[in-house]
């Protein structure tokens, strides 16, 4: 195998892991709630790890493509989403803080594994540096069994229930085991579990959020593909370039960590989902003035506040799905939602190059990609303003039919302390009636 072949061949492979990672997130949510993130995280580490050495021994396409790229991104699939979904069963007064910090490492990952791979290679060859990755990611196994589980209450409703159902299945299975009634209670059992567990794709609010991820996920990735070129374009040089590269992954970390910081102060803790908006508005509006910047002192700051409130939304996605489904469904939900940004997140780019190619500029894909953003930012902002009306509304309504019902923050009715009270004092004249008769 000549040199190059290699090079190009582990580019394609890798396109290929990011490929299976991104659409296969959903796996590691169901591996994560029918085991335990642990087993998840430790199984990922090691189909991750192993097809990182079964790589360093491949001799043709096909085995990077099997090996570096469908092995070991279904082995990074499988620890993505238990991994972000135990840090919010760990953490409740600095959550954004702890999953700004947590999710920060797949940044400075990047940024300093870049230049240690390419020592790697250079030093030990291609395949040895795929051995020694290999040795490295296996260190996520360590890092799965680390994370010790902890059970909340309504995990452990869950997994009671669970319980109960899987130890009555194999009570029908011993007692019939080819019985048809048994099958049907087995696929009842099966498809309830899995109801309960995606229950929450039925919330109008997460419908609303998906959504949304949609819209935001086509406009975030084109900058990244684009940014370069487009410096190229209006004279900045090549190594100017890279270095705007460099800002934006640099400020990228910074944006996970510090605003992730800033939204558990006690003045925008309950202004999360504002945030939320707001981070993603700002990229957007990033995106929009872009075609008017037209030399590297203004794409610097251009750089670093895209950067940073790129970092911050991405930061405030395990939050605000949180906040809709709760912590037990959430690495469920979690999976659904990285799903759905990596659809657009993959296909936009070859859009935006296709505008380009077009129109023969940037401004095109640079606007569509702006105006998406601002669309998910209003849509989820419109959607929250709705259900606050409704809210005030039924509470109106509520007060208005009976003064004795009020309307709690969830929206549900329930009676009054008077009116319960009224109902004891109702029970203990019957009772006292009661034992008035005589026997």
């Amino acid at each position: 195998m000549q040199h190059p072949q290699p090079f190009h061949s582990a580019l394609k492979a890798f396109v290929l892991n990011l490929f299976i990672i991104v659409f296969e997130a959903p796996l590691g949510s169901v591996v994560s709630n029918h085991f335990s993130c642990q087993v998840g995280i430790m199984l990922g580490g090691l189909l991750a790890s192993t097809g990182l050495v079964l790589g360093s021994f491949a001799t043709s396409l096909k085995h990077l493509y099997l090996t570096l790229g469908v092995l070991t991104g279904l082995g990074f699939a499988l620890c993505y989403s238990p991994a972000i979904a135990m840090v919010g069963k760990y953490f409740s007064r600095r959550k954004a803080l702890a999953y700004g910090i947590s999710m920060s490492g797949s940044g400075i990952g990047i940024f300093i594994l870049a230049p240690v791979v390419q020592l790697l290679i250079e030093q030990f060859s291609w395949r040895g540096a795929l051995l020694i990755l290999g040795g490295f990611v296996l260190n996520l196994c360590v890092c799965g069994a680390l994370m010790r589980p902890i059970t909340l209450k309504d995990d452990q409703t869950t997994s009671e229930q669970n319980h109960v159902c899987r130890t009555e299945t194999q009570g029908f299975q011993r007692a019939s085991p080819s019985s048809t009634w048994t099958k049907e209670w087995v696929q009842t059992c099966l498809c309830g579990s899995l109801q309960q567990e995606y229950s929450f794709l039925l919330m109008s609010d997460f419908v609303v959020l998906a959504i949304s991820v949609l819209f935001m996920a086509y406009g975030c990735s084109p900058l990244f593909v684009y940014l370069v070129p487009y410096a190229l374009s209006i004279g900045v040089s090549h190594q100017q370039a890279a270095f705007l590269m460099s800002i934006l992954g640099v400020i990228d970390i910074i944006g996970n960590i510090t605003f992730g910081w800033l939204t558990d102060r006690r003045c925008l803790k309950n202004y999360q989902y504002i945030c939320y908006l707001f981070a993603i508005g700002m990229d957007g509006l990033c995106y929009l003035c872009l075609p008017m910047l037209q030399s590297l002192p203004l794409l610097v700051p251009f750089a670093c506040t895209f950067g940073y409130f790129d970092g911050a939304y991405v930061t405030l996605i395990p939050v605000v799905t949180a906040e809709i489904v709760g912590t037990t469904s959430l690495s469920s939900a979690l999976g659904v939602v990285y799903f759905l940004h990596a659809v657009p997140y993959l296909v936009s780019p070859p859009i935006a190059g296709w505008l380009v190619d077009t129109t023969g500029s940037y401004t095109a894909a640079f606007l569509l990609c702006g105006f998406s953003m601002i669309f998910s930012s209003v849509l989820l902002g419109f959607a929250r303003l709705v259900k606050k009306t409704r809210k005030t509304q039924l509470q109106f309504l509520a007060k208005e039919s009976d003064p004795k019902l009020k309307l709690w923050t969830n929206g549900s009715v329930a009676y009054s302390v008077a009116r319960e009270l009224d109902q004891k004092d109702g029970e203990s004249v019957a009772i006292a009636m009661l034992g008035s008769n005589p026997a």
